[in-house]
């Protein structure tokens, strides 16, 4: 599909996560500006059928729902590579994954994903779809991040990122210095999970060892 049109049903996307469907801020977007999505390329959306358009009001199709959630899904795992792996700061990866989206084919996505150990997040914090690869047990590509619930007990791991839903706990991890770059060990796995960082020993609960996802450090 064309550039211009992926990037213009990644910001109705994106729009309607804010709850907007504003046909007029969607093409007030420098973005979208840039890359020549104007309103006849809304209205090739449209013909297609991918969108529906009634006055200002803008609407993804079913169709256009499932090719949408792909291009987000490209975008947002691109960003979580650059970020993570490659560690280019998140004021950067915008930028550099709007170009790096377009060459991802599904399969080169799938093992994206498999690499990273699922994300189900952005680093900015917005969620990734759910893709096949995060339904399969198994899979011939090594995660290089996983859950510290993962982690072989006597190994270190740099902390990525953090998937809690409840914003006390991410606070309360905080404040005993898991946060994402942090570096900890991990003592034992049972009863409880007994982790070291910065010289201070914390016992965790399982399903918060399962929200810290982490990198092994050589």
């Amino acid at each position: 599909m064309d550039k211009v049109f992926e990037e213009l049903l990644e910001f109705i996307w994106s729009q309607r996560e804010c709850g907007v469907h504003s046909v007029e801020k969607l093409l007030e977007i420098e973005e979208v500006k840039k890359e020549g999505g104007g309103m006849k390329a809304l209205k090739e959306l449209e013909k297609i059928g991918l969108v529906t358009i009634e006055g200002d009001t803008i609407h993804l199709t079913e169709r256009g729902e499932k090719v949408a959630e792909q291009v987000i899904r490209r975008h947002r795992l691109a960003e979580r590579l650059l970020h993570d792996i490659l560690d280019i700061g998140k004021d950067e990866i915008e930028e550099h994954a709007c170009d790096f989206e377009h060459s991802l084919s599904d399969a080169v996505t799938d093992s994206i994903c498999t690499l990273l150990g699922h994300p189900p997040a952005c680093p900015h914090g917005l969620p990734i779809p759910r893709g096949e690869c995060c339904r399969k047990p198994l899979s011939t590509v090594k995660p290089l991040v996983k859950k510290l619930s993962q982690l072989e007990a006597g190994k270190r791991a740099r902390i990525v990122f953090i998937a809690s839903g409840s914003f006390a706990r991410f606070e309360k991890l905080g404040s005993m210095g898991l946060v994402p770059g942090s570096v900890l060990k991990l003592v034992q796995k049972s009863p409880a999970f007994v982790i070291e960082t910065q010289e201070t020993t914390i016992a965790l609960d399982g399903s918060v060892a399962d929200e810290i996802y982490v990198r092994e450090e050589s």
